[in-house]
């Protein structure tokens, strides 16, 4: 790949050892010739990659959600190093990206390119998300009715806590843990979940890409709150229709040449069995 020649940091402070480990992948930058600017307050203001070759991430995978719109609309890649606990989207853990920087600064990575989704209320402009778009009545405990169509097709009326609309990279997120499937990241579809539909016999549903969604309140008494990647909600009184496509953008993500996707699903979600003993040897 291209050489980075012109590098933004954007660092969580409230990680420990973000700072520490910011301030290092700095020192190695600049020494290497690179431009470098950083920024630890959020959200990232509009226009802060323009120019940039790469995006540097330090903190969690929440971090990383908060600049991925950002970052896809302008088409910088992020580098995701992860301060966080999981860390699913932040590869590259502090061990690894310090001895490994140098050799990315001069090109050594791979790119993979994320699908996300386009999210609009109304008349309103699209919003993205990388991870999901959770669909829920305001006040928690509260049933909700919502009307599903896909391309102007009748899926279903759910009765449920909620509906995720999630990415195949955030099938390991929100969906997973509500019993959604997990997708492989380079799968163009969107899954359909539902939170404790009252129907025991609703399950996920994988949805092509092309498709155009449209959710609406059937629970006159309430509001509805939508979130995308738990960053950002928007409040929806009435019909008023929700809609959710595939975006037109795609987040490119930097990875390790050797980066192998069920390897990190094996780690990261503690899979059991002689293959996770193997991938300890």
């Amino acid at each position: 790949m291209t050489p980075i020649r012109r590098l933004a940091f954007v660092v969580n402070a409230q990680k420990s050892g973000a700072p520490a480990l910011a301030a290092d992948l700095v020192t190695l930058a600049t020494a290497a010739g690179v431009s470098v600017k950083v920024i630890n307050t959020y959200p990232v203001p509009s226009g802060f990659l323009a120019g940039c070759d790469a995006c540097c991430v330090i903190g969690g995978d929440g971090t990383l959600l908060g600049i991925a719109a950002e970052a896809a609309r302008a088409r910088v890649p992020i580098i995701g190093v992860n301060r966080g606990s999981l860390g699913f989207l932040t590869t590259f853990s502090a061990d690894d990206i310090r001895p490994s920087f140098p050799a990315l600064l001069a090109g050594d990575f791979q790119i993979t390119h994320r699908a996300l989704l386009a999210c609009s209320t109304g008349a309103g402009p699209a919003d993205l998300a990388l991870n999901d778009v959770l669909i829920k009545a305001k006040v928690n405990s509260r049933l909700v009715g919502l009307e599903v169509t896909a391309d102007g097709e009748l899926v279903t009326d759910y009765d449920c806590d909620g509906l995720i609309f999630a990415t195949p990279t955030g099938s390991t997120a929100y969906n997973l843990s509500a019993g959604g499937p997990l997708i492989h990241p380079s799968a163009e579809v969107i899954a359909l979940t539902p939170i404790c539909p009252h129907t025991l016999s609703n399950r996920s549903i994988i949805l092509r890409s092309g498709v155009k969604i449209v959710v609406r309140n059937l629970s006159a008494d309430s509001t509805l709150i939508v979130t995308c990647d738990g960053q950002r909600d928007s409040r929806v009184a009435g019909r008023e229709p929700i809609t959710i496509t595939l975006a037109a953008e795609r987040l490119a993500l930097v990875q390790r040449r050797d980066y192998a996707h069920f390897s990190v699903v094996r780690s990261k979600l503690n899979w059991s069995g002689g293959v996770a003993a193997r991938d300890k040897a």
